[in-house]
C-alpha cells in the first residue's frame, strides 16, 4: 500500500502506562535526571481547548478537544479507513475507538486527543501528548516539556496534496505559542514511510535519530523553539 498522509502520526498504546507521580516526575535529558515541573497546580498539556486558531494558507486551523457524544462517528470513520487502518489499528466498531479515546480523557492529561478543523471543517484525528512522560522518552535524551504529536488526515481527499505539511506547521507552532515551557515538539513517523519524513523535513522539523518502538523503526522529527523563525 502505498504511504499517505495519513502515515504521519504513530499511534502508541502505551502513551498512557506511565503514572505521573503526586508532584513531579524525573525525566531522563540530556544524559542526567531532571525533574520535571510540578503537575499538581496544571494540567500535564495545560489547555488545549483554549488555544486561539493558527493561521493558514489554507484558512484558520484550530485543534478542538475530542467530545465522545459529538465525535465518535466521525473518528471512527477515519479509524476504518483502509490506509489509516494500516498504521493506527483501530478498525472495527465504534467501540474499538471508544476505548481507545476514553483511555486519553479519563487519563491525566498527559495525552489529548482533538479534532484538528480546519476553516470551520474537521480535516483529521490529532493526538498531542507529553513526550517527556511517554515512553518515547526512552529511544532519546528527552528534555522537560518535551509535546509530541500523533495524527491523520481523515479524508482520503484531503491526503496527497501539501496539506499534511501545511497542518504539521500549524500544530507546532499552536504547541510552541500556547506552551511556553516546551522547547521542542516532537514526532515519530515510521521512517519507511519517505512521503511522511518529507513532509515533516518541509513543515520545519529536522531528522535527528533513527529509533525502534514496538511496532516499527521510526525517524525522530523535532522542531524547535529556536529555530521556528529560520525555517
Amino acid at each position: 500500500m502505498p504511504p499517505t498522509d495519513s502515515d504521519l502520526g504513530f499511534r502508541s498504546d502505551d502513551t498512557l502506562e506511565r503514572q505521573l507521580p503526586r508532584e513531579s516526575s524525573a525525566v531522563r535529558t540530556e544524559g542526567r535526571e531532571a525533574a520535571s515541573v510540578d503537575t499538581c497546580a496544571d494540567p500535564p498539556l495545560g489547555d488545549p481547548a483554549g488555544w486561539a486558531p493558527a493561521d493558514t494558507p489554507a484558512g484558520p486551523f484550530a485543534l478542538v478537544p475530542v467530545r465522545l457524544d459529538r465525535d465518535l462517528a466521525l473518528i471512527s470513520r477515519w479509524m476504518n479507513d483502509p490506509e489509516v487502518a494500516a498504521f493506527w489499528e483501530l478498525a472495527g466498531p465504534r467501540d474499538v475507538t471508544a476505548a481507545h479515546l476514553r483511555a486519553q480523557l479519563d487519563g491525566d492529561g498527559r495525552s489529548v486527543p482533538c479534532l484538528g478543523v480546519l476553516a470551520g471543517v474537521p480535516m483529521g484525528y490529532w493526538e498531542i501528548y507529553r513526550a517527556d512522560l511517554d515512553p518515547v522518552s526512552r529511544c532519546y535524551r528527552a528534555r522537560p516539556q518535551d509535546t509530541g504529536v500523533h495524527l491523520l488526515i481523515g479524508d482520503a481527499g484531503d491526503r496527497g496534496r501539501g496539506l499534511g505539511t501545511t497542518l504539521l506547521r500549524a500544530t507546532a507552532d499552536l504547541v510552541l505559542d500556547h506552551r511556553p515551557g516546551c522547547d521542542r515538539v516532537i514526532a515519530e513517523p515510521d521512517l519507511r514511510n519517505t512521503p511522511s519524513v518529507a513532509a515533516f523535513l518541509s513543515a520545519g522539523f529536522r531528522y535527528a535519530d533513527e529509533i525502534q518502538l514496538p511496532d516499527k523503526p521510526a525517524a525522530l522529527m523535532i522542531r524547535e523553539r529556536a529555530h521556528r523563525h529560520l525555517l
